[in-house]
């Protein structure tokens, strides 16, 4: 599962996402980016790890952090989860895996890993995780501060 570590450039993409848009990290440079990958829409963990990141994103906000919640599933399937569960940060459709096996999310059985990257506002990886099990995540306040450490 080879992929950028912590002080590499973090790799660009262009993904379509909710709200009928196209995101790209480079549209947020200058900010720091919460980089959510996670394996699917509707399942419990993603649910909860979403949900909890969503409850926190007035600390994100106030940090002046983008999060995005990518995963291999189309923009229907986003929208509808999306629009079931109130998310506050957009979810991008990465359908061919190419921006997971970029940030070397893609397991060896080709399911995406829950992994987190946090890019700095010059497109610097500043915080890596990668999940070999995906039954848990890392908490918002752990996010939050590897956000305010790029400042």
């Amino acid at each position: 599962m080879p992929g950028p570590k912590v002080g590499d450039a973090a790799p660009e993409f262009d993904l379509p996402g909710t709200g009928d848009e196209r995101y790209s990290l480079g549209r947020y440079r200058g900010k720091p980016v919460v980089l959510v990958f996670y394996p699917g829409d509707n399942t419990a963990v993603c649910t909860a790890q979403l949900k909890s990141y969503s409850s926190e994103i007035d600390g994100f906000n106030d940090l002046g952090a983008q999060v995005l919640g990518i995963s291999p599933q189309d923009v229907a399937s986003h929208e509808d989860f999306a629009c079931k569960q109130g998310f506050a940060f957009p979810l991008l459709a990465d359908v061919d895996k190419a921006v997971g096996h970029a940030y070397g999310v893609v397991g060896p059985l080709g399911f995406y890993r829950r992994c987190i990257f946090v890019v700095d506002g010059e497109g610097i990886i500043r915080y890596a995780h990668r999940s070999m099990t995906g039954l848990t995540f890392k908490p918002s306040k752990e996010l939050l501060a590897a956000v305010q450490a790029t400042q």
